[in-house]
């Protein structure tokens, strides 16, 4: 490969693009919103934390190029006023990172027979009902215009079983599903759909998962359980991924859960854990 086919690290990767971001006033959504604006993309950002999403919008301050939508995902009428709002002030959208989402809150989901009816309805809604309308809205728009990205937030658990609630895999299976049936009936407008599945990363919503306030007791655990040693995860991993399927050097990419994993779902670790075991 030539040098000057090379990415430059300070190359501005979505420069005139268009981006909205779901879930960016914090957290993954928010470093990639924050990736988006570094790559030259103009940003929206949309989530239900308005106090968090004005702050950010002041910190950042470049209010053309960086502005909030109140948006609940599950709200069909709130998904169609983002992208009518997007379409209003910058007149097209090339990429929607569709982020938000939540983890069970019944501590009993892994156990069906304990698992509360009402979790299971509320992750599925915001996980994969959410997804649903963010693509529809965004595909209303792009189909039109022949190209567009639509990126997914799924999950290692999408590839992986046994350690999350049935809800919260259930939900990040079923995204995985709906990225792959959506490519296959847009690809014919141009239009390319990936989704991306990271391990654990510290966010707000894992410590509440474990039941921690201390960030560096889950980044801890999270390199103990993971494959990939003396490399931590986090969320600019994630945003580089994004920023990369919504950009044109992936330009022909579609269809595809990119596992940001560090190999963790090619392990057996049944055979590592009964290893230990009788090794005591």
């Amino acid at each position: 490969m030539e040098a000057s086919s090379l990415v430059s690290p300070t190359a501005r990767r979505l420069e005139g693009k268009v981006a909205v971001v779901t879930g960016g006033s914090r957290s993954i959504g928010e470093t990639t919103a924050r990736a988006f604006l570094r790559h030259g993309a103009k940003v929206v950002i949309a989530d239900i934390l308005d106090d968090l999403a004005h702050s950010l919008c002041e910190e950042i301050n470049k209010p053309g190029s960086f502005t909030y939508v109140h948006c609940d995902v599950t709200n069909d009428s709130d998904v169609k006023n983002l992208i009518d709002a997007t379409i209003a002030k910058h007149g097209k959208l090339d990429i929607i990172f569709a982020n938000a989402g939540i983890v069970s809150r019944d501590g009993n989901g892994k156990k069906i027979l304990t698992a509360e009816n009402e979790d299971f309805k509320k992750v599925m809604e915001v996980n994969v009902y959410g997804s649903f309308l963010c693509a529809k809205h965004a595909a209303r728009v792009m189909i039109p215009a022949k190209k567009g990205s639509i990126i997914l937030m799924s999950s290692v658990a999408s590839v992986v079983s046994g350690d999350v609630s049935h809800a919260y895999l259930a939900s990040k299976h079923a995204v995985v599903g709906l990225t792959n049936n959506l490519g296959v009936e847009l690809g014919q407008y141009g239009i390319r759909v990936n989704c991306v599945s990271p391990f654990g990363i510290d966010t707000p919503m894992l410590r509440k998962e474990f039941g921690v306030e201390d960030g560096e007791a889950v980044r801890e655990f999270i390199d103990e359980i993971g494959n990939l040693k003396g490399v931590g995860v986090d969320g600019e991993d994630v945003a580089a991924a994004v920023v990369y399927l919504g950009s044109d050097e992936g330009k022909y990419v579609s269809g595809l859960n990119l596992v940001i994993d560090g190999g963790f779902s090619t392990t057996n670790v049944a055979i590592r854990e009964a290893v230990i075991k009788m090794k005591r």
